[in-house]
């Protein structure tokens, strides 16, 4: 259940984001998912992607800063208190969540991208408590 997500440390300065877009994209390289987080001199972008290991290479040809990490994805209800619901679960055991975006909405659910520090551990949690883990296949498909 576990998912490959790429990060890449990007210069804050103008054109730096759409450059990597286009390389991707000239490599026929699938953006599924897309989070950027900035500070003052740089912001780091994580790309859930079709092909992540053949970006990650693409990507250190050209010279990015990038690195790869395991991350996960649940279906949370859209509803009031969805995501609050795997929230809690993770709380009561003690599991912080370092980050968390979203791919999109469903009909009656959004997909999740989580951190958090001991993946194998809370995918084991989670599938006992009635949370649905999406497979990166899945994902591919969206």
């Amino acid at each position: 259940m576990l998912t490959r997500q790429v990060s890449v440390f990007l210069e804050n300065r103008s054109g730096r984001l759409a450059d990597v877009c286009e390389l991707l994209g000239e490599n026929d390289i699938d953006i599924i998912a897309i989070s950027i987080s900035d500070t003052t001199d740089f912001g780091i972008l994580r790309l859930i992607l079709d092909r992540p290991q053949a970006a990650e290479e693409l990507l250190s040809e050209e010279r990015y800063t990038v690195s790869s990490t395991e991350v996960f994805a649940v279906r949370v209800q859209d509803k009031p208190g969805g995501l609050s619901r795997v929230l809690k679960l993770l709380s009561a055991e003690g599991i912080d969540v370092e980050y968390m975006y979203a791919v999109g909405k469903e009909t009656r659910a959004a997909i999740i991208i989580m951190k958090v520090g001991h993946p194998r551990k809370t995918i084991q949690l989670l599938e006992g408590k009635d949370v649905e883990l999406v497979d990166e296949a899945y994902l591919h498909r969206l």
